[in-house]
């Protein structure tokens, strides 16, 4: 349905197009467009304008709707997923980066943890220097 609605529209406005482009100069600020030409006479100048103006009342009602069938097959979306992460299926590839944070999977990155509880000092692998005091 929508198809059909836009290929009427189109050609409405394809014609629309030729019968503005046919009418002629009012102002004639260029100088064009005076003298004899295709539909040159009064009652001929009328017909144009009157078939613009049905044109323009066809182009605005299949505007409209085309807006309404294009609201009515809209669903409702949002950005922020529902559900958590889901894990893959058993046979599936697993998701790039395994899973972990953007941090991870940088080149030797390593996300740091919350200490826990206060350590006990470690015992020194070889030869201490002592501090200045």
């Amino acid at each position: 349905m929508q198809t059909v609605v836009i290929v009427v529209h189109l050609m409405i406005v394809l014609a629309m197009i030729g019968l503005v482009l046919l009418q002629r100069s009012e102002g004639g600020a260029l100088g064009i467009g005076g003298g004899g030409g295709f539909m040159s006479n009064r009652s001929s100048g009328n017909a144009l304008t009157r078939a613009t103006a049905i044109l323009a009342a066809a182009f605005f009602v299949t505007s409209l709707l085309l807006s309404v069938l294009a609201g009515l097959s809209q669903r409702p979306t949002t950005v922020i997923p529902t559900g958590g992460p889901t894990a893959p299926a058993p046979g599936e590839p697993a998701p790039l980066g395994g899973g972990r944070g953007i941090l991870d999977q940088l080149p030797g990155g390593t996300q740091p943890t919350a200490p826990s509880a206060p350590a006990a000092p470690a015992a020194p692998s070889g030869p201490e220097v002592p501090r200045s005091q």
